[in-house]
């Protein structure tokens, strides 16, 4: 049976694995460490791929040469039996090694950084932004990562205006980037006496959170101010300048932070939040450029993109990238079925992936 894998590919997985092993076991210093590392760890899903794909395809040979040397009917039966059974298992063999050996995002086992901002709307669409809000911090708590709020700005009626969060936990950034777009509501909201539906809407965007191994940020590149912190409606809420403005001056990317009582800490936060932003912008200059391959992805990732509508009359959620409907919008606004929408998505981003290839 003629196989889908080139072999020789396989080949130069495994020998670059055995080259890492003896470069790190060589005990490099620093950067190379972290690097040499994270290349390992990347590499041995596939490196284990290819050796189930190496044992089965000898098996098959043994197999194969067992039944033209054998004339015994009753070793013949069960050698084709065996035959048979590890010819079944080749196709899911080659195909969950093929999604292995797909062009990987780099920044896929990244924490995420999520910001969510009302939209068009007004009030509703801060408490629907508060709705999101809550959906990704119970879909973080049960899958086990760190939710961290790192600003928040909210209305007097309880609504979110902008928060930023932390999601910790290797693999956050691989799902929780098919949120990133425009997340529209349809309700009738409290204070509408006459029971008509509105639309609002919010904005999602998903970054990877990076280290300062992924992008060097230079202090002459910043300016830093100080002010005030301010609660709703724009009371001070302490007496210090605790609160901390930061401009990227290359690009004019802006971050403000003052949910800490303490400047050094708002200042930490804002450079996470910065440093995310202007890495985002140097990925999206790069994958501009690669335009064509964008094009066939699931969405492209754009905040003013319409991804998904969550219809509250009808009790569905929709997500427009691929037509699919759920009629189970409170569980997924509970956090319990979000993956029952990224896990679609994400098959359908890897089919549209290996078709390209």
């Amino acid at each position: 049976m003629p196989s889908l894998i080139p072999e020789e590919q396989l080949d130069k997985i495994l020998s670059r694995q055995r080259e890492l092993e003896q470069l790190l076991s060589a005990g490099p210093a620093g950067d190379d460490y972290v690097r040499l590392s994270r290349e390992y760890a990347e590499l041995a899903p596939v490196a284990a791929g290819a050796r189930d794909w190496h044992k089965l395809h000898r098996s098959l040979r043994e197999l194969e040469d067992m039944l033209e040397a054998e004339s015994e009917p009753e070793m013949r039966n069960l050698a084709e039996a065996e035959l048979e059974a590890l010819r079944e298992r080749l196709p899911e063999l080659e195909q969950r090694l093929r999604l292995l050996l797909l062009p990987k995002d780099a920044d896929d086992d990244k924490s995420a950084i999520l910001e969510v901002r009302a939209g068009t709307g007004g009030e509703e669409a801060a408490l629907f932004a508060g709705d999101l809000l809550r959906m990704y911090q119970r879909y973080a708590e049960l899958r086990g990562w760190r939710f961290e709020i790192m600003s928040l700005s909210e209305t007097d009626l309880g609504g979110v205006k902008e928060v930023i969060a932390l999601v910790k936990g290797k693999g956050a950034f691989a799902r929780l980037k098919y949120e990133s777009g425009v997340h529209r509501v349809q309700r009738v909201p409290e204070t509408e006496a006459g029971g008509r539906i509105h639309t609002s809407a919010a904005t999602v965007a998903v970054l990877p959170e990076v280290q300062e191994i992924d992008i060097e940020i230079e202090e002459k590149d910043l300016r830093v101010e100080t002010y005030r912190a301010q609660g709703a409606g724009g009371q001070h809420v302490n007496t210090t300048d605790s609160a901390v403005r930061m401009t990227y001056l290359p690009l004019g990317i802006v971050v403000t932070c003052q949910d800490e009582k303490s400047q050094h800490k708002n200042r930490a936060k804002a450079l996470t939040v910065l440093r995310a932003r202007v890495y985002e912008a140097e990925r999206h200059a790069r994958e501009q450029e690669r335009a064509q391959q964008r094009r066939s992805q699931v969405g492209t990732g754009d905040r003013s993109e319409r991804v998904r509508t969550y219809n509250f009359p009808q009790g569905r959620v929709t997500d427009h990238r691929i037509g699919l409907t759920l009629y189970k919008l409170d569980r997924v606004l509970n956090g319990e079925a979000v993956d029952e929408v990224l896990d679609p998505l994400i098959a359908e981003d890897q089919a549209r992936r290996l078709a390209e290839a």
